[in-house]
């Protein structure tokens, strides 16, 4: 288990990290884009099926094993399809018909402060240091400059797009804490293509609760582009990286790529869907960062001296 009060970014793990939150960023835009034309938890259903189906290819090709083995296995394989994929993305789909990409990706940076809480409960080893918890705080308080949310409108349901990503949020955060409780050697590419699959399960069989059908899908151009693209990177690259940092940094650092997606999510939906950003949204973003910038405070510092050395 990996003790997340010391552990810095090998550059590796920061290329991992600044490329999953460019993709993950760009996926809220991806999806606000899709649901104009199509039902919001089929959407989701079809992208797993379709991610899982090239995660299965390419395990084939990759992986030295393609079937789970055992309890553990398959309760890890259970836990990610459940949490990860099936609950965080209906929660976060069905929440986007009513939010902007960027407020839904900021939203969605409750995550990591979740996840303490969460991995306090469910990991003996998990813990943040003092200056950690502060900057999670102060991100925090980003979120809700973003997201201001309005008590009179929460009574009366006028925030149920705000309220079911922060369900997604609960869900994602409780599931990577969840599966690390399940250590298993079956590769990651397998580990993604079952998850995958029993997510869609979830999701599909959610839509059909909602009497969700493909005769009420528009087929259109960016229809079929911003679900390829959701398939590709967010689903199948940002899948892997996720969980390749999670088995490397544990579940609160990697969870604290939510802190930069708003950022891609701000930029893409503005080039992409012409959508606004306010002063105060502006604002958040920077006390989101400051926060950022508070818990990686001494992996900042040790790359001071490289970054000065690039740069004479």
């Amino acid at each position: 288990m990996h003790s997340t009060d010391s552990m810095g970014f090998p550059h590796t793990n920061l290329a991992l990290f600044v490329g999953l939150a460019a993709v993950w960023g760009s996926s809220f835009v991806a999806i606000k884009a899709g649901l104009e034309y199509f039902p919001p938890l089929l959407y989701a259903a079809l992208r797993f099926e379709l991610a899982a189906l090239a995660m299965f290819a390419y395990a084939a090709v990759r992986a030295d094993r393609w079937l789970p083995r055992g309890r553990t296995e398959w309760l890890h394989v259970v836990t990610s399809g459940a949490f990860v994929y099936g609950a965080y993305h209906a929660f976060l789909f069905v929440g986007q018909q009513h939010v902007s990409s960027a407020v839904a990706a900021i939203i969605v940076c409750t995550a990591p402060v979740l996840t303490i809480g969460f991995a306090r409960l469910f990991l003996a080893n998990e813990r943040l240091a003092a200056a950690g918890i502060a900057g999670l705080l102060v991100s925090f308080i980003g979120v809700f400059i973003v997201a201001r949310p309005d008590p009179g409108a929460l009574l009366s349901g006028g925030s149920r797009g705000e309220i079911l990503i922060l369900t997604a949020a609960a869900s994602t955060a409780l599931g990577s804490v969840l599966v690390q409780r399940y250590p298993v050697d079956l590769p990651l590419e397998t580990r993604q293509a079952w998850a995958m699959t029993l997510g869609a399960v979830v999701l599909h069989t959610m839509s059909l609760a909602r009497s969700e059908s493909l005769t009420s899908v528009e087929w259109s151009p960016e229809a079929i582009g911003a679900l390829a693209y959701l398939v590709l990177l967010p689903s199948i690259a940002g899948f892997l990286a996720y969980f390749a940092l999670l088995d490397r940094m544990g579940s609160i650092q990697t969870n604290l790529v939510e802190y930069l997606t708003p950022i891609f999510a701000a930029v893409v939906g503005w080039l992409w869907l012409g959508e606004g950003l306010d002063a105060l949204t502006l604002l958040g973003f920077l006390v989101i960062v400051l926060g950022f910038a508070l818990i990686k405070q001494a992996t900042l510092r040790a790359e001071l001296p490289r970054l000065r050395r690039l740069l004479s």
